[in-house]
């Protein structure tokens, strides 16, 4: 699910909470009643015409000063939006805007009149709808304030001034970056690609022959590579250096894609990049590192949609990994599937119960703040790729006639595709695998899933986890599950569980190690083979 810095601290903001469901995006205004955007292009900004998707972006409440940027939970009516795909822009060509053509939360005519603060981007990879942001060549229009009046024909003009460029990286110490070639990747999509990341040494590596254990992890919905070299490897460095855990090597795995999150999972619309990181990538880094290469030195972890990765990776190769420790992770029961069950007849409908009322997704304070229906109508706006719904579509459903994933549920009236709902099950539902294949994998898999989560998670992932809990025992299997009373999607590593989740990793590889310590015992003794590793 969704992890985004500006979302994270804004939701926080008391604004007031709008309704639930979003005015119907067919709603119509009066002929005189339609205003619209005019967006052009600096001169000297670019060189040659430009394409994208271009997002207008307008707030009037408190608190949006500076830059504008959609958000989720009880915010999210705070930014309208609206958007269309645009082509061969230049200085001399802008383009008009209609904000009652596609829009979020609803038609821009049927907005109340006033002051706005106002702003434009043109996305030119397609990305916002991932990072809920600009990013890296993107052009921004500045945000002015402007008066809004929907009961005229008026026009805005905005100018694309700016074009976005990210801070270099800063690595801390003991780590490096990785950028490698995947052959079997390369071969699916028929052009080089390259999978990258972070890797984190211990500050004792330089100056000692031990080999460590090896973690792997990835992260959850909207993160980037900044966010991985950046805060995590800062972090993890930090924590080693001060031996709040144990000397281990992290490697910091890179799984944002055009397309979304590919969650490291063999995909008939992403690729085999389950087969290229243990094929090919974890080798790589095993010859050039002192890494422990054997299942117990190999352990995973992840948040969010990183930790529903770090689960499916664990149990799609359920030999070559120690065990796994994901936080929060996305359904791994598809029985409820963000509080949907899409794996009997009659299948329900996506956005709401039978009653009526709306299919919540978002619940913040004890309270549901953003709907299931409405989470759909701002990602269409914002882009039809990348989106976390759309995300899951890229890695769970079969390839349609035009190429393309086929869509879960229709995204006007929330009708559930039969088809996509049973190919979803039988190849991606993790409660479902255990189930089909627990004879063949659950020797290989007892003890190894260790699933922390709060009782009060903001996108209710509590529910599927403890499925998958009485899944697991049902089939007389072992785990761990901890659930973190009052803990959401976004505190749950308040009061250590990082440093708890290390020791445990530490002492899968090492046991009876110096794990409280820090402090790296001996290895087993390595094979000849292994003793000629660098």
């Amino acid at each position: 699910m969704r992890r985004n810095v500006h979302l994270l601290l804004s939701v926080w903001l008391v604004l007031p909470l709008l309704s639930l469901a979003p005015p119907s995006q067919a709603e119509s205004c009066p002929a005189d009643q339609h205003p619209r955007f005019r967006v052009s292009v600096a001169p000297g900004l670019a060189g040659q015409a430009l394409s994208g998707r271009l997002i207008v972006m307008m707030s009037n409440q408190l608190g949006a000063a500076g830059k504008l940027a959609p958000s989720f939970g009880p915010d999210a009516h705070s930014v309208w939006l609206a958007a269309k795909e645009v082509h061969d822009l230049t200085p001399e060509t802008p383009v008009d805007l209609d904000p009652d053509e596609l829009a979020y939360p609803a038609a821009f005519c049927t907005a109340p009149a006033g002051n706005y603060k106002i702003s434009a981007v043109l996305d030119v990879d397609h990305s916002f709808a991932y990072y809920y942001d600009a990013s890296e060549g993107d052009l921004l229009s500045p945000t002015t304030e402007q008066n809004f009046d929907p009961s005229t024909n008026q026009r805005i003009s905005l100018t694309l001034e700016e074009r976005k460029t990210d801070p270099p990286l800063q690595l801390p110490p003991h780590t490096e970056l990785f950028d490698f070639l995947s052959p079997s990747l390369s071969d699916f999509w028929g052009r080089p690609i390259h999978m990258r990341g972070v890797v984190v040494v211990p500050p004792s590596y330089g100056t000692s022959k031990n080999r460590y254990p090896t973690v792997y992890m990835t992260h959850g919905f909207g993160a980037d590579m900044n966010y991985l070299a950046g805060r995590v490897a800062t972090n993890t460095n930090q924590q080693m250096e001060d031996k709040k855990i144990p000397e281990m090597i992290w490697v910091l795995l890179l799984q944002a894609s055009p397309t979304g999150t590919h969650e490291f999972a063999d995909s008939v619309n992403n690729g085999p990049w389950g087969k290229a990181l243990t094929t090919e990538l974890i080798p790589y880094l095993e010859k050039k590192y002192r890494m422990d290469a054997r299942p117990s030195g190999r352990l995973l972890t992840g948040h969010s949609s990183g930790g529903w990765s770090a689960l499916w990776v664990q149990v799609s190769h359920p030999g070559f990994f120690g065990g796994t420790w994901p936080t929060a992770p996305d359904p791994a029961d598809f029985r409820n599937f963000t509080l949907i069950d899409i794996t009997k007849p009659p299948l329900p409908n996506f956005f709401h119960r039978d009653d009526g009322s709306p299919l919540m997704f978002i619940r913040m304070g004890g309270k549901d703040t953003q709907s299931l229906e409405d989470l759909a109508l701002q990602e269409r706006v914002l882009g039809e790729y990348g989106g976390q719904l759309a995300s899951f579509e890229w890695v769970f459903s079969p390839r349609g006639k035009d190429g393309r994933p086929m869509p879960l549920f229709d995204r006007g009236t929330g009708t559930i595709d039969p088809e996509v709902a049973e190919y979803w099950e039988k190849h991606y539902d993790i409660a479902n695998l255990l189930r089909t294949n627990w004879k063949k994998i659950g020797p290989l898999l007892n003890g190894k899933i260790h699933l922390t989560v709060g009782t009060a998670d903001t996108f209710h992932l509590d529910a599927p986890a403890r499925l998958l809990e009485q899944t697991i025992k049902d089939l007389g299997g072992k785990a761990s599950f901890t659930y973190l009373e009052g803990r959401t999607h976004f505190d749950l590593y308040k009061g250590g569980l990082s440093e708890r989740i290390a020791r445990e990793m530490y002492a899968v590889a090492r046991p009876g190690g110096d794990s409280a310590q820090g402090r790296p015992s001996r290895p087993p003794r390595p094979t000849s083979a292994e003793a000629l590793k660098p």
